[in-house]
């Protein structure tokens, strides 16, 4: 399989209040390359976070599977998911959710911590993504200290500090001012483009979207490649 990250025929299927089920993707199949930026468009409540969960590992399908760097989800244990989220995957959500009581650069530390990281290579590391992001000088700060746009930078510095091979990211520029997802926008690209990270994003945003190698649309539980933004319903 050349793709890095795959998912062949996935459905989910979810219970109602009444009883009744609720079929939300009706047989996904993507595809994502390595270095590629994938944006998946949609009318809200068309599954694209149901399927960017999926993706990441943080949901299963009901059926189909789902395949990253040649281990297909299915066949992984709850630790060995949780390691694959951990090692492989970084995700960017519309909150921040930076932990409050602690400092920007102590929140991008936390990821390495956690995974057995020392101190000293986590605080080095942390220090190098921040930087990356425009944040060398707001390490210290609290996230209450941080404007909107610097939080947001800073939930990503957490994403990527551990080099995962891919990005998921869920209308992450969603809360921004049009400087700061223009800023955002261009940190993703640079992922892409210079660290040939995966970059696969839900977003509503046209301008981010046209932007994309490759627009798919999500609608009525299926996926279909879009031309451009202009042939976005």
């Amino acid at each position: 399989m050349n793709a890095l990250l795959a998912a062949k025929a996935i459905r989910r299927v979810f219970a109602g209040g009444d009883g009744h089920l609720l079929e939300i993707l009706r047989g996904v199949d993507m595809e994502v390359r390595r270095g590629e930026f994938v944006a998946i468009v949609g009318a809200s409540g068309a599954g694209k976070s149901t399927l960017l969960h999926l993706l990441g590992a943080l949901d299963s399908p009901t059926t189909g599977d789902v395949w990253l760097d040649g281990s297909r989800y299915a066949d992984l244990d709850a630790r060995g998911a949780a390691e694959i989220r951990n090692r492989k995957l970084g995700f960017v959500f519309q909150f921040h959710h930076l932990l409050r009581e602690f400092s920007a650069l102590e929140n991008v530390m936390m990821p390495l911590l956690i995974g057995g990281t020392s101190p000293r290579k986590a605080r080095s590391r942390a220090e190098e993504v921040l930087s990356e992001v425009g944040l060398a000088g707001r390490m210290s700060h609290r996230p209450a200290e941080l404007s909107g746009g610097e939080q947001q930078r800073c939930a990503v510095a957490r994403a990527l500090v551990h080099d995962p091979s891919v990005v998921l990211a869920d209308e992450p520029s969603g809360n921004l001012d049009h400087a700061n997802a223009e800023r955002l926008h261009e940190i993703f690209f640079r992922l892409a483009r210079e660290y040939e990270t995966a970059v696969v994003v839900v977003t509503h945003n046209r301008q981010l979207a046209g932007r994309a190698d490759r627009i798919l649309l999500l609608e009525d539980g299926r996926l279909t490649t879009v031309s451009s933004v202009d042939a976005i319903p």
